[in-house]
C-alpha cells in the first residue's frame, strides 16, 4: 500500500533542500537538464569570427550553432568541456563553445545554440564586426557588477537591445562571486547577462572576486581570444588583446600580482606578453591603422578613495612592481608604449584623472578636451552595482578631474583616428550623464 503521507513529505522535503538529498556527509545531486542556458558571445582573434558560448547542466555531446543572416540555414559545431566547481558539492555542467567563422562584416545574424536532439536556446541575433578600421565601436564599459544590487542591469539591458552598443567591457569583478553557493550565484549571473551578452560581444578581464579554486569559474566560463585564432577559453581568457575599429584593445590580470597561487612565472609571462604586443601595436603600419591603445585591468594605479586600497598608496604593485624588488610595475611600461587610455575598476565609484605619469600630472591645462595629452588617461568605472555597496571618497587630489559615487557605468565611442569620447551614465539620476569628455590626437607616439 502506498502512503501518500510518505510522498508528500519527500515532496515538500525535496523542495526545501533545493534538490539535495542528505544521507549523513553524501549529498545526492537531482539535477538532470540538458537545456542550453548561460549564453553569451565574445570577439574572436579575427575580425571574420564570433564565437558562443553556453552551459548545459547535464552532459550533451553535441554542441552546434545553427545562423543565418535572413533564415536560419547554416550550422557549425564545436567542443564542449566538464567544469567541475571547487564547492563541497563539486557540481559540474557543461560548458559549450561554437566558432562562427566567414562571418560578412557588419551583416547581422540570428543564431541559436544548443543540440538537434537534447534541444536549442531562444533565438538571439548579433552584428559581425565591421570591415576595416574606418568605423565607429560604440562600447558600454563597467566593473563590480554583482547579482545583488545590480542597479544599472535593467538600463544596460534596455540599452543593447535598442542598438546602443557593439560590445561590452566588464573590467573584473562578477556577481560576488562567481563561486558562491557551488557556483549557484555565478550561474544566476550569466542567465541575467544573457539578454546583454547574448546579442553584444562581451568582452572580460579578471577581477578579485574570481579567485576562488584559482580563478577557475572565470577561467573556465568565458572564451577570450588568443593570438592566432584557434583557441578560446582557459588562460587564454586571463590576458589577450583585440583590434575594434581604430582600437588596439589590451585586457590583462591585475591579480597576479596579489594572488601567488598563479606562481611568479605567469607575472613574467604576462608582463613580457604586454611588452610584445605594445611593441607590435606601435610598429608604423599598424598604429597608422590602429592609433587608439586602451588598456583595461581591474586594480586601478590611482584612486582618491577613503580605503586601504594599494591604488591609494605611492608604491601600488600594479603601477610599480612586486614588493620590495618592485619589478614588472606597469606604469613605466604603458608610458613607454604611448597607451592612450587606462580603464580601470575595483572601487565602487567613478574616477577620471587628468593625464598622468609618476603622480605627476602633465599637459598643465587642467582642462576638456584633453588635447594631445601628455601622459595616458585613467578613468576608474567599478559603479556598476552591487551588494558591497558604494566606496567612500577621501580628500580629491589635484590628479583627480572628476568623480562621483553615483550608481551608474561608462559608455565610449572612438569617432575615428583623432577623437574618442566618453560620457559615464547615473542610474541614480534615471541615466543622466554626469561627465562627459573628449580625448583629441592628431597623432599618437610616443610620450618622451
Amino acid at each position: 500500500m502506498i502512503n501518500w503521507n510518505f510522498l508528500a513529505s519527500l515532496v515538500i522535503f525535496f523542495s526545501l533542500t533545493d534538490g539535495y538529498l542528505n544521507l549523513g556527509d553524501t549529498e545526492i545531486l537531482n539535477e538532470v537538464y540538458y537545456q542550453p542556458e548561460q549564453v553569451h558571445l565574445s570577439y574572436g582573434a579575427r575580425p571574420d569570427q564570433m564565437v558562443v558560448t553556453w552551459v548545459t547542466m547535464s552532459p550533451v555531446p553535441e554542441s552546434v550553432v545553427e545562423y543565418g543572416i535572413y533564415k536560419i540555414d547554416s550550422s557549425v559545431s564545436g567542443t564542449s568541456s566538464i567544469f567541475v566547481d571547487g564547492g563541497n558539492l563539486r557540481r559540474n555542467m557543461t560548458v559549450h563553445r561554437v566558432v562562427l567563422e566567414k562571418l560578412t562584416p557588419g551583416k547581422s545574424y540570428k543564431y541559436h545554440c544548443g543540440s538537434p536532439k537534447y534541444g536549442w536556446s531562444d533565438i538571439f541575433y548579433f552584428t559581425a564586426m565591421p570591415e576595416g578600421t574606418k568605423w565607429s565601436p560604440r562600447f558600454a564599459i563597467f566593473g563590480d557588477l554583482g547579482n545583488e544590487n545590480a542597479q544599472s542591469l535593467p538600463r544596460l539591458q534596455d540599452e543593447t537591445m535598442l542598438g546602443f552598443y557593439d560590445s561590452i567591457l566588464h573590467v573584473g569583478d562578477f556577481a560576488y562571486d562567481m563561486a558562491t553557493d557551488n557556483a549557484r550565484v555565478g550561474d544566476a549571473f550569466f542567465n541575467q547577462m544573457q539578454p546583454i551578452a547574448a546579442y553584444v560581444p562581451y568582452m572580460t578581464c579578471p577581477g578579485n572576486h574570481e579567485w576562488q579554486y584559482n580563478f577557475s569559474n572565470y577561467v573556465s566560463k568565458f572564451s577570450m581570444p588568443n593570438g592566432d585564432g584557434t583557441k578560446f577559453g582557459g588562460d587564454n581568457n586571463l590576458f589577450y588583446s583585440i583590434n575594434i575599429g581604430p582600437i588596439h584593445l589590451i585586457s590583462f590580470s591585475t591579480e597576479f600580482y596579489y594572488f601567488f597561487d598563479f606562481g611568479f612565472k605567469q607575472i613574467v609571462n604576462q608582463y613580457k606578453w604586454l611588452e610584445e604586443d605594445l611593441k607590435s601595436a606601435n610598429l608604423p603600419e599598424n598604429r597608422a591603422l590602429r592609433p587608439w591603445i586602451i588598456t583595461m585591468g581591474h586594480r586601478p594605479m590611482y584612486c582618491t578613495n577613503a580605503n586601504k586600497d594599494d591604488c591609494t598608496n605611492f608604491d601600488d604593485r600594479v603601477r610599480t612592481g612586486l614588493p620590495y624588488v618592485q619589478t614588472y610595475g606597469l606604469e613605466d611600461l604603458f608610458y613607454k608604449y604611448a597607451v592612450d587610455v587606462e580603464l580601470w575598476a575595483h572601487e565602487h565609484s567613478y574616477e577620471r584623472l587628468w593625464p598622468i605619469y609618476n603622480y605627476t600630472v602633465y599637459n598643465g591645462s587642467y582642462e576638456k578636451p584633453y588635447t594631445n595629452p601628455k601622459a595616458p588617461i585613467h578613468i576608474v568605472t567599478g559603479s556598476a552595482g552591487c551588494k558591497e555597496n558604494h566606496n567612500p571618497f577621501g580628500p580629491q587630489k589635484d590628479f583627480c578631474a572628476f568623480r562621483a559615487n553615483d550608481y551608474g557605468y561608462t559608455r565610449m565611442q572612438a569617432f575615428n583616428n583623432t577623437h574618442l569620447y566618453f560620457e559615464q551614465v547615473s542610474d541614480d539620476k534615471n541615466g543622466k550623464i554626469i561627465d562627459n569628455f573628449w580625448i583629441i590626437k592628431d597623432k599618437h607616439d610616443s610620450y618622451f
